[in-house]
């Protein structure tokens, strides 16, 4: 998909909203919803999204909505940085499928870094899933830092 085109209200985060795909939340407002990756690159590898929104991408953003989701994005970052204390922090925001975006409701990504991880960002997806119990305690231990 290109930079433009119509929201589908079908797209996994919509569905996560709804509540008809579960999900691992750590953070939740009126506004943002934040939840572990099911596939995540690293340990503790987190999204945040805009509950509201239905920008595709940064450029369909609206102002206040961006701001909510960075403001939940610094949020979460600090409480995984308490929990994992991981060495450095990549915060990841793709824009049109050439970018590496895979589903097309703006979303930003925490992943924590420790040194001698490989650098990048692997195309979403790649990795394994992970276990589901393993991310309800991951989950538990980041949440304990709000």
């Amino acid at each position: 998909m290109s930079l433009d085109g119509i929201y589908d209200e079908a797209n996994i985060f919509a569905l996560i909203l709804q509540g008809k795909i579960p999900s691992t939340k750590l953070y939740e407002d009126d506004a943002t919803f934040a939840f572990l990756d099911i596939m995540p690159q690293t340990r503790g590898h987190a999204l945040v999204i805009s509950k509201w929104s239905k920008a595709r991408n940064l450029l369909e953003m609206e102002e206040e909505a961006l701001a909510q989701v960075m403001a939940t994005t610094k949020k979460v970052a600090t409480a995984i940085r308490k929990a994992l204390n991981p060495d450095g922090i990549q915060i990841a925001q793709f824009n049109g499928a050439p970018a590496g975006q895979t589903i097309f409701h703006l979303h930003v990504h925490i992943l924590p870094r420790w040194e001698g991880d490989p650098k990048g960002f692997a195309a979403h997806g790649a990795g394994a899933m992970a276990d589901k119990d393993a991310l309800q305690a991951l989950a538990e231990e980041i949440r304990a830092q709000f």
